[in-house]
């Protein structure tokens, strides 16, 4: 796929504020500071489509970017470990889940896991919720450039094993590195292929 254009369009802070539902939507999401806003400029070929900041917690609201005038990619805010009080994460998590749940034109959902960690509490805790209320999605592990490939396997083998005690067969998963262009390819095939389906009325 091709990236003509790549607009913002609005920040919203419920799934009802969204645009309205008439294209195909893909949402991002993971642990705060996991690598998101880099993996979404690195896909749409913009430096700075997405705000990137080293300080966990930067993405507080659902932010809606219009791609090829033909499909959203939504960047919504980071679970854990974000230094904001109790009431502002519980506040995040329902908005989160609500979006997850009732946005009718989501069609799948990139889930982030930073390749760096063995599988952590919050993260499976979450990719558990997913499961149960059978939310399309497909794992994508970042920052990969940082671990040589002995270790990204000794790491990968570690989650396959935690995963298939609640997934047969295995979820979908790309390894990708924003700083080297590495899986950019694979997440935009993915993306084409579902949205293919959505014009054709399949779904």
């Amino acid at each position: 796929m091709i990236i003509r254009s790549a607009e913002f369009v609005k920040s919203s802070g419920s799934y009802k504020d969204c645009p309205v539902a008439d294209k195909p939507e893909y949402a991002f999401l993971g642990r705060s500071n996991v690598g998101k806003s880099s993996l979404i400029n690195m896909i749409t070929s913009r430096n700075k489509l997405a705000k990137t900041s080293s300080s966990p917690g930067k993405t507080r609201l659902i932010n809606h970017f219009q791609i090829n005038d033909a499909w959203y990619l939504c960047d919504l805010p980071g679970y854990g470990f974000a230094k904001v009080s109790t009431s502002v994460s519980s506040k995040w998590e329902k908005m989160i889940k609500d979006y997850l749940l009732k946005r009718e034109n989501l069609l799948c959902s990139f889930i982030l896991i930073d390749i760096r960690h063995g599988p952590m509490k919050n993260d499976m805790a979450f990719l558990e919720w997913i499961g149960k209320n059978h939310i399309p999605f497909c794992l994508v592990y970042t920052k990969a450039d940082k671990l040589s490939r002995s270790r990204i396997r000794q790491y990968l083998s570690g989650y396959e094993k935690k995963l298939s005690s609640l997934w047969e067969p295995l979820p979908a998963s790309i390894i990708t590195s924003s700083s080297k262009w590495q899986g950019g390819e694979e997440v935009l095939d993915l993306i084409s292929g579902c949205n293919k389906q959505f014009v054709s009325g399949r779904l």
